[in-house]
């Protein structure tokens, strides 16, 4: 419906009665809602689709109405296009799904770029192929040059490497063939990382380094040093590198950073992700990416977990303020980001009993409770949320009594504090979730990428009882916010999708099935909830009206088809505020 506009004669401009009888008429003459004035006259309005909203008061629609970047109503394709007029756009969706924009919950955006221009390794099915892959890039690179890749497994290997140490690889055959170029390769945890000879000779690394505090050196039977830097250990190799790069300029820095964030933007708006989680960034590089909002280079909208040093924060957190909802919600900092534990996949995760596959060992402490501790005052008097990495169960549970103690402190204050992962955990801390509001940020594709080796490090008991248990914390009450943990997984949130409602391994068996969500659930994992752990539901997160226009096309209805017809399902447009910002070719 359009809006009705009444002359009101001059001399009757300032007299209230004129204009009370005016707003009488013009109450009388329009039968549409405030919301549906609003409507009048959209810049786009999409026709004859699927729509899945997530909005309980209208769960199913066909069309849906755009302006000045905000869903102004949702209904039948009829309805909605009563809101056309000549300068409306119609786009004619011939039946497809639409969905609201993807929310990637917790990720890695420099690292997606930084791995998209470096060396991919996450589909490297043995050592050799590996070392294939760096041979051809020494060929190609100059002497001294840092050669840089990530995304090996040892677990995910067809073979052990040979000669391997405990499954490991050895560094001697990299070595042979980069003996000009260190290199670097992290592994697809990000919590372990492999160099060569060359990049431990420039980090000073021998048989007598003592590795730091939370980190691991696995040596061979001589006492040398294999390759494999556990943990906070592999700062000992990236600040090697970061030397390396000491003679670069602000500016190529900053275009550096600028060119991997435009790259991973770029891959996360093709797979449908309307709002990025980042977890861990420096005060400095959300600095950075407010200078690319306001030079209009963010289209994805980011929110950020600063991850750095307390005293780092204490000084920064007053420069970064204003950086909530910042460039029309293009920017939100809003989180800060610490780490208790490894990783399951390095023996890293910090576990109530020991692994099952070492037995001498419990996994790692990779920051000091205290310090955590104090990053929690910092998070709660600055009413940011604290967003803790925690794997293991023992981790989990060490966060959940530290958290315990701020939520009292809170009162009625909605903290919505998130652990980051929570992969395992004690059937006795699953409903502590939910009965605090703990967020669980988690990535359903862990489970199936890790589901072939979690059994041989937890037991099948622990497995089954506490690993990526979402339907356990669904029920005790529990937010979950889905994502990918990109770059150690692909950003597709098709594929996290796939991974949460059928818990469907490569070998086509399902990690202990009874786990698994329902398709809604899993929408909602990726959309509203997502939304509610940021606290962005009012305005993202369902397809309502007054919440953007961030929208995902898809090439398959993933609400009906098959199962394992799911991850074929691609994106086909997808809008930020009611723009198209991707289109599939």
């Amino acid at each position: 419906m359009h809006k009705i506009k009444l002359p009101i004669a001059p001399n009757c401009l300032t007299s209230r009665l004129c204009l009370t009888a005016a707003f009488l008429i013009a109450s009388h003459l329009s039968f549409s809602t405030s919301s549906e004035l609003d409507a009048a006259d959209a810049d786009l309005i999409l026709i004859n689709g699927k729509v899945v909203t997530i909005d309980e008061s209208i769960p199913t629609a066909e069309a849906i109405a755009i302006k000045d970047g905000k869903i102004t109503k949702v209904g039948t394709t009829k309805e909605v296009l009563l809101e056309k007029s000549n300068g409306t756009k119609v786009m004619d969706l011939k039946g497809k799904l639409i969905v609201p924009g993807f929310i990637e919950s917790h990720a890695h955006l420099t690292g997606i770029g930084r791995m998209l221009m470096n060396l991919d390794l996450t589909q490297t099915k043995s050592w050799d192929e590996i070392v294939d892959m760096v041979r051809i890039a020494a060929d190609n690179a100059k002497p001294g040059e840092w050669i840089i890749g990530r995304g090996w497994h040892q677990s995910l290997w067809k073979n052990k490497p040979v000669p391997d140490f405990d499954g490991y690889p050895i560094h001697d055959k990299l070595s042979k063939i980069s003996p000009n170029n260190p290199v670097l390769l992290t592994h697809r945890s990000g919590h372990m990382s492999f160099a060569n000879q060359r990049a431990m000779l420039e980090a000073g690394v021998s048989r007598g380094t003592i590795p730091p505090e939370g980190g691991e050196i696995p040596r061979n039977r001589d006492g040398d040093p294999i390759g494999v830097f556990r943990e906070t250990a592999q700062g000992l190799i990236s600040r090697a590198l970061t030397k390396s790069r000491s003679g670069m300029s602000v500016g190529d820095l900053n275009r550096e950073f600028n060119k991997y964030v435009e790259t991973a933007q770029r891959e996360c708006l093709k797979f449908g992700v309307t709002t990025f989680v980042d977890a861990g960034m420096s005060v400095n590089d959300a600095l950075r990416m407010k200078s690319l909002v306001d030079r209009d280079r963010l289209t994805m909208r980011t929110w950020i977990m600063l991850r750095t040093s307390n005293a780092a924060l204490k000084k920064g957190i007053p420069s970064i303020r204003t950086l909530r909802g910042y460039g029309g919600n293009r920017l939100d900092v809003g989180g800060i980001k610490q780490m208790v534990d490894g990783a399951l996949g390095a023996h890293g995760a910090w576990l109530l009993k020991p692994y099952e596959d070492l037995a001498d060992s419990t996994g790692l402490v990779v920051t000091p409770i205290e310090t955590i501790r104090r990053a929690a005052e910092l998070a709660f008097e600055n009413d940011l949320q604290l967003c803790v990495h925690a794997i293991g169960d023992r981790a989990n549970r060490e966060m959940l009594d530290m958290f315990e103690t701020f939520y009292r402190k809170a009162g009625d204050r909605k903290l919505r504090w998130r652990v980051e992962h929570a992969q395992h955990l004690n059937p006795d801390d699953i409903p502590r979730f939910g009965k605090m509001g703990v967020i669980a940020s988690m990535q359903g594709i862990h489970c199936t990428s890790d589901g072939p080796f979690v059994p041989s490090r937890l037991g099948v008991k622990r497995s089954e009882e506490g690993a990526y248990a979402w339907k356990s914390l669904l029920e005790s009450g529990a937010i979950i916010a889905n994502g990918s943990d990109a770059p150690v997984e692909p950003v597709n949130p098709i594929l996290g999708f796939y991974a949460t409602t059928t818990r469907k391994m490569k070998n086509g068996e399902a990690f202990f099935e009874k786990q698994k969500l329902s398709r809604l659930e899993t929408l909602k994992s990726y959309t509203l909830d997502a939304a509610f752990a940021i606290f962005q539901e009012k305005n993202r997160g369902s397809i309502s009206a007054g919440k953007l226009a961030d929208l995902v096309v898809l090439s398959k209805d993933i609400m009906t088809i098959p199962d394992d017809e799911i991850p074929s399902a691609k994106v086909t447009y997808t809008f930020v505020g009611g723009e198209l910002v991707y289109e599939a070719k």
